[in-house]
């Protein structure tokens, strides 16, 4: 089985694998967000081999429910599910990474070769190929303070990639309760690797071509 979380927004829930970081979707009701999560096992796949791993998900297991707030109707998985309290080991933390560093690469990939127009959404919105980049690496350095990772804005592209290092680095170790930092270190991989793969998609989908 493929242990899932449902995160229940007031209008839309999210759907959240507890051991695949960043495979996670959302729509209107439980079902459907189920429903939409499985439907993007192939696309996930891309970024789990990339990762080096082996992506081949059984049926779907609800073993949690949070309640979530108006940040899940905004399209963000923003609550903790208790198993993220869990102990984590080394071998799962350095899998989560292993995830991370896949959608970061895929990430920087479809970036250079996309255009910076992107195609609009059905009343004209969203943002275009720079702004989202940014979107994505500024969120990076708030949510890296969450796990105790703390860097000034950033000069230079290099600038990003200490800090991705050390995120990397933090996030590979074996964790025991209780937490220091604001995220537990299972969700803080989680919502960051979704971050990167949300606007990954974005990006693919909205390029044309």
């Amino acid at each position: 089985m493929t242990r899932i979380y449902l995160e229940l927004g007031p209008k839309r829930v999210f759907a959240c694998s507890l051991d695949w970081p960043g495979w996670c979707r959302v729509a209107k009701g439980e079902e459907a967000a189920v429903d939409l999560l499985m439907d993007y096992v192939p696309r996930y796949r891309v970024i789990a081999e990339r990762a080096g791993l082996t992506f081949d998900p059984g049926p779907p297991e609800v073993v949690g429910r949070v309640p979530g707030s108006a940040t899940t109707d905004f399209g963000a998985p923003g609550a903790e599910c208790e198993l993220d309290s869990e102990p984590v080991g080394a071998e799962r933390a350095e899998r989560g990474v292993a995830v991370l560093r896949a959608a970061w690469e895929l990430f920087d990939e479809v970036v250079a070769v996309s255009p910076e127009q992107l195609r609009k959404g059905p009343r004209g919105g969203g943002r275009d190929l720079t702004k989202i980049y940014h979107h994505v690496v500024d969120a990076e350095r708030s949510y890296a303070r969450q796990v105790g990772v703390r860097h000034k804005p950033y000069t230079s592209r290099e600038d990003r990639d200490a800090l991705r290092e050390e995120l990397a680095q933090v996030l590979s170790r074996p964790w025991q309760p209780p937490r220091s930092t604001g995220w537990t270190p299972a969700y803080a991989v989680r919502r960051l690797a979704w971050h990167v793969i949300d606007h990954l998609w974005e990006i693919e989908d909205r390029r044309g071509g």
